[in-house]
């Protein structure tokens, strides 16, 4: 790396600690909402796939229940003891349990228990598109059989919607980084490229977990490793665009370049 302090003029150089403000500004404001839009990711994930056996934090067990599911419980009494426990009391939830596990008998639906889903439920299950209509019993009904886990509609819907919103932030997060520097050649192709090889190891994962849940391990680790390689790349841009420069060294060098 050739530093020089006094000498402003070299048109090549091209690194995150020698932008201009504006430059610095524009890609600040991009890391800054995408970090917070990762934070709200991260709480409807543990709200959503991490309350799926009952517990709070994301285990394996959540992600078999959510791609695989779980032929012991319907969908219904998951939902009850996980991410919707709190939606409903304690009595009437032990009602709802019990008449699942009883096979859901229409003839009790009408006199006993649509009363106590207008109650707790159809205030969303019955306005929000995407939710089953739990004003129907035969919504119900449907809900109510051994969960099954994600449809192949469901992942393919999701898979490839995931794909192109995640690759689009691993692409901007990696040319914002590849203009980083004193970080070996090697390893800043490594931390940009790495992340699209986890999320697609991610996707794949949903699929084989459906087939069998022993593959749940590779979302844990997908997960984890794309996390880890932009964080890599959201802390070290943000350092070196604002820290770094506080030096008072000027860096000589083009990062597209060299």
């Amino acid at each position: 790396m050739n530093i020089e302090t006094n000498n402003h003029s070299n048109s090549d150089w091209l690194n995150l600690p020698s932008l201009n403000s504006a430059v610095k500004s524009l890609f600040t404001s991009y890391l800054l909402v995408i970090g917070l839009g990762v934070l709200l990711a991260t709480a409807q994930i543990l709200m959503t796939h991490g309350m799926a056996d009952g517990k709070i934090g994301l285990s394996i067990d959540d992600i078999v229940y959510s791609y695989h599911g779980d032929p012991a419980h319907s969908k219904i009494e998951i939902k009850l003891n996980g991410s919707m426990r709190d939606k409903a009391s304690v009595a009437d939830k032990l009602e709802i349990i019990k008449w699942v596990r009883n096979g859901s008998p229409e003839e009790q639906w009408e006199p006993q228990i649509k009363e106590i889903f207008y109650t707790n439920c159809i205030s969303c299950h019955s306005v929000i598109p995407g939710l089953p209509d739990f004003t129907e019993y035969q919504e119900v009904k449907r809900v109510a059989k051994s969960e099954s886990g994600a449809t192949a509609a469901s992942l393919t819907r999701v898979s490839h919607i995931h794909i192109f919103a995640i690759s689009f932030i691993f692409f901007f997060n990696g040319i914002i980084f590849s203009f980083s520097i004193g970080i070996k050649q090697w390893l800043k192709i490594f931390i940009i490229s790495a992340p699209f090889f986890f999320l697609a190891i991610d996707v794949f994962s949903w699929w084989l977990t459906k087939i069998s849940p022993e593959f749940a391990w590779l979302t844990i680790i997908s997960g984890v490793g794309y996390s880890l390689c932009a964080a890599i790349t959201w802390f070290v841009s943000l350092y070196q665009m604002w820290i770094l420069p506080r030096n008072g060294q000027v860096y000589k060098i083009n990062t597209w370049r060299s």
